[in-house]
């Protein structure tokens, strides 16, 4: 469907404590690389969450907790030097909590993410429909299983996000 830029790219997804940036903060982090060497991390978090996170991302975070300046250094170790593009679903909070984290330090990443729903909506696709639960998804029709992906888990979230991108760009 589309010829990419550039290959220089990693997908990432979060899960944080609340919609609210001001108040929350990342809980767990999942980044691909294009050629699907994986990262995942699970931060340490003792504040306050959303009902909402409670519920549905609390339960599944059971790897053990890392800090957030430990973060930092497995995630630059892992992006490299490249300075690669992160590709995410849900630019707006994802980057917001990446920045966030990464504070005044410097980020691994091109400093312009590409956001995949606006991807998806250019291509006429809404962008709601790229949900696991959506009857109008549109995985199957591309040839995509998602049985083997966990809703909001940031590693499942970001590997499915890999796929979805590699079978749109084929």
């Amino acid at each position: 469907m589309f010829k990419p830029y550039s290959d220089n790219v990693i997908f990432l997804d979060s899960e944080f404590s609340s919609l609210d940036p001001y108040k929350g903060e990342v809980l767990s982090i999942g980044l691909v690389k294009l050629n699907g060497d994986e990262l995942y991390l699970e931060l340490e978090y003792t504040g306050p969450v959303d009902p909402w996170v409670s519920e549905h991302i609390i339960p599944d975070l059971k790897a053990p907790k890392i800090s957030r300046p430990e973060a930092v250094v497995r995630i630059t170790e892992f992006v490299g030097a490249q300075k690669p593009y992160i590709i995410t679903y849900v630019t707006p909070y994802d980057v917001i909590y990446i920045r966030k984290l990464f504070g005044s330090e410097a980020s691994p990443f091109f400093w312009l993410p590409v956001d995949f729903s606006s991807i998806l909506f250019g291509y006429g696709i809404d962008p709601e429909a790229y949900y696991l639960g959506d009857k109008k998804n549109f995985f199957k029709d591309i040839g995509i299983d998602t049985s083997k992906y966990r809703e909001h888990h940031a590693l499942d979230d970001a590997r499915l996000l890999r796929e979805v991108y590699l079978k749109m760009s084929a």
